[in-house]
């Protein structure tokens, strides 16, 4: 599914999302393209080799760079930003045709760049944004995922309602160290981890399936159907019966039931985690 957020004079903003389990085939643009993570998981394949993406991240395609991406079981969902090269300024673009930035500080950025990519009209702001990016992004030396990174992730993902203390056993690490280290390696914090897992569940289900919405929330490890509402509002900036609407663009067909395992998001206990 591509839906046009915002087209520039040089520049387009537009948010694409992809069934779960499906295919992109391998394809190029004519123009540089920056995606930006927003939710879900993939797996990329440049002729840089094949990465796994799941959290905040941005990848810079130059003209003619190709990639394919295989889903991950979530679904997922990016901003994609495609530009001429001299609306951004051909001297900020990497030399490299592919430009990868999946953890780090650089991570944490491509946040706040969607945030505005989806929230901002005007084209000075989102190309200075865009600027400021490209610019820090591509001074920050490259970065690899710490050791203890996949395991806490694949804790979070069994269980959602798993705290610091309890991460930080897993990871022999003291918890006090784990929050902010987490947020350093990431872009995000434990908890906005956690909400973004829930959505990513959430979000599958709304566009993949009938279930009701309050159904989904509980299935999600939403409290309910309120508490789901407000996260993403706060994260996705639109509501769960938005999302739902997606599934009438998606552009492949869907997998098949067997290739859709369900996703282990714990139902939380005790009060509601802040929206």
């Amino acid at each position: 599914m591509h839906l046009m957020l915002h087209t520039f004079s040089g520049a387009s903003v537009r948010r694409v999302i992809d069934r779960s389990n499906s295919i992109v085939p391998e394809h190029a643009h004519a123009w540089p393209v920056l995606s930006l993570f927003v939710i879900g998981s993939y797996s990329n394949e440049t002729e840089l080799g094949q990465v796994h993406v799941e959290g905040p991240s941005a990848i810079l395609y130059r003209a003619g760079a190709a990639h394919r991406n295989a889903i991950g079981p979530a679904g997922f969902e990016q901003l994609e930003i495609e530009f001429d090269p001299d609306w951004l300024g051909q001297h900020l673009l990497p030399i490299s045709p592919v430009s990868q930035w999946l953890v780090g500080c650089a991570a944490e950025e491509s946040r706040v760049l969607a945030r505005l990519c989806v929230l901002e009209a005007s084209q000075d702001r989102v190309r200075a944004a865009m600027r400021r990016f490209v610019q820090r992004a591509t001074r920050q030396p490259p970065l690899r995922a710490p050791g203890w990174l996949p395991r806490v992730r694949r804790c979070l993902g069994d269980d959602t309602t798993l705290g610091a203390r309890e991460l930080a056993r897993e990871a022999g690490r003291h918890p006090s160290w784990l929050g902010s280290a987490y947020r350093r390696a990431t872009g995000e914090g434990l908890s906005d981890t956690a909400a973004r897992l829930r959505i990513e569940c959430a979000a599958r289900l709304l566009r993949e399936t009938d279930q009701a919405c309050a159904a989904v929330a509980q299935e999600a490890g939403f409290c309910d159907q309120s508490h789901m509402n407000r996260t993403f509002r706060r994260v996705l900036g639109r509501l769960p019966s938005a999302v739902r609407d997606d599934r009438a663009g998606f552009r492949q067909p869907p997998a098949p039931a067997s290739s859709n395992p369900p996703l282990r998001v714990v139902a939380c206990i005790g009060p509601c985690p802040a929206a």
